[in-house]
């Protein structure tokens, strides 16, 4: 399997490459040069599967030729052995036409555990095969982070720095990244927007002098690695509701558009998915555009769903491909256009098949507060505000097939959304009540860029040679 970037500049590379590197040498993102295929005969055989059975036979196309393909299958199942749930991601019926996709039931109670939790096994085993170190730097809107860090935590062969928006998470999701004790954990408060962190994140890979001496590997969604995991619950979630007889729809609470485009990818694969439902939150940029067919990046807006809390999506560039028609030097051209005036539109032909692949709606707190009162008071089941987001998107499509919502984070994880919706908060499962009382450890950092680069080049575990600096 050979990757290709969107950007087109950057040379194709296997699946080791591809992980290690995170964004493209060009500051494109990594893409299968081909999709692979899963008929309906084969899709049939793969229902009934363990998750984690069912995880190595979709993702082991990805993976072939990397160095750890023959130990791949104990990488996956060592991965999802540690979730709390026998199914790794369950459904849950709301009612006859809609259900609910928990992916919460990882170490950090978050969606991100489902692919982190084998990324970072993939990193060390790929680095220890080639006897290097490397150092993740990622940027989180809240959950990103604390999962990379449970994944990356005390390996030998990786130093890990996180960047968060100081002030724009919630408690737990800071205390679940500020508490950990590990020395090769580096947690950054960042005075800015998630955004600004991403772009910091971005600059950092594009810095070749960077590159050279501290050898940046991103966990964030631009890791093409994190949307082949998130492809698996897809695949998991349709088979347990009859695929490939039956298509289904998905809802999928989104900003950076990574974990709806690994529901693109598995229709792509051959997954019958009739819809592919984007809920926002007052950012509503991805809604904006599927309406109005032009990418506009305004002001973050604070909200009870901060993990949605962003205008830049990154991940929207490998779906921008598709829109033209793999054209990676023109989309490398409208790219850098965009990030000149914030702004990028598409001819109308591109703009109708974008609204063909998807519907997308955004909702304001005061609505994602109706969301949770009602569910919990219908059914007992508590939603944390993005899911909440989910399922008021499902509900306002009104699809002919089954929808399925995706439940991204436990509700503990966001009391003050809870409390304001039925005037309560929720108790913290055992694994997060502890991390509330423990000290923390951070830096706060003004949002530039050399101030960041020199921090982390200050605190690589294996000090950079200053002739190496000087280049």
């Amino acid at each position: 399997m050979r990757y290709i970037s969107t950007r087109g500049a950057a040379p194709s590379l296997g699946f080791d490459e591809v992980l290690l590197t995170g964004l493209a040498s060009d500051g494109g993102l990594y893409l299968p040069q081909s999709w692979p295929q899963f008929d309906a005969e084969t899709l049939r055989d793969l229902r009934d599967l363990p998750y984690a059975e069912l995880a190595i036979r979709i993702m082991s196309p990805f993976v072939k030729g990397s160095s750890f393909e023959k130990e791949f299958p104990d990488l996956v199942r060592a991965a999802y052995a540690g979730f709390n749930h026998p199914a790794v991601t369950p459904l849950v019926q709301l009612d006859s036409h809609l259900w609910l996709l928990e992916l919460f039931h990882g170490p950090t109670f978050a969606f991100k555990d489902v692919a982190l939790q084998l990324l970072g096994r993939l990193l060390n085993s790929a680095l220890q095969t080639r006897k290097e170190r490397a150092t993740v730097i990622g940027a989180t809107s809240g959950d990103t982070g604390s999962a990379a860090i449970e994944a990356c935590r005390d390996r030998d062969s990786l130093d890990v720095f996180i960047l968060y928006p100081h002030g724009r998470v919630s408690d737990v999701q800071r205390r679940q990244m500020t508490t950990v004790a590990s020395a090769n954990i580096h947690v950054l408060a960042i005075d800015g927007t998630f955004d600004d962190c991403q772009d910091l994140v971005k600059a950092l890979f594009n810095d070749e002098e960077f590159r050279r001496m501290a050898q940046p590997t991103a966990v964030n969604s631009i890791n093409w690695a994190r949307i082949m995991a998130q492809i698996v619950y897809y695949f998991a979630a349709a088979l347990a509701l009859g695929a490939p007889d039956k298509p289904v729809s998905f809802s999928v609470p989104t900003g950076n558009f990574g974990n709806v485009f690994a529901a693109y990818a598995a229709r792509r694969m051959g997954l019958p998915i009739e819809r592919l439902i984007i809920g926002s939150n007052s950012n509503d940029v991805l809604p904006r555009f599927f309406e109005h067919g032009t990418l506009s990046a305004t002001e973050v807006v604070p909200t009870l769903s901060p993990s949605m809390d962003i205008q830049v999506s990154s991940n929207f560039e490998r779906f921008l491909f598709d829109l033209w028609e793999q054209n990676g030097t023109a989309l490398a051209d409208a790219m850098t256009e965009f990030k000149r005036g914030q702004r990028l539109s598409v001819a109308a032909n591109a703009a109708a098949l974008a609204r063909n692949q998807f519907l997308a709606f955004g909702f304001n707190d005061q609505q994602t507060v109706e969301q949770i009162r009602k569910w919990y008071k219908n059914t007992g089941i508590l939603l944390d505000p993005h899911s909440a987001i989910a399922v008021a998107a499902a509900t306002k499509a009104q699809t002919k097939t089954p929808c399925i919502a995706l439940a991204t984070a436990h509700p503990a994880k966001f009391p003050a959304a809870i409390k304001q919706a039925i005037d309560f908060t929720p108790s913290l499962p055992h694994g997060l009540a502890e991390i509330m009382t423990k000290p923390e450890r951070f830096t706060r950092l003004a949002g530039q860029l050399d101030i960041v680069r020199a921090h982390i080049l200050k605190h690589l575990s294996q000090p950079v040679d200053k002739k190496r600096m000087a280049v």
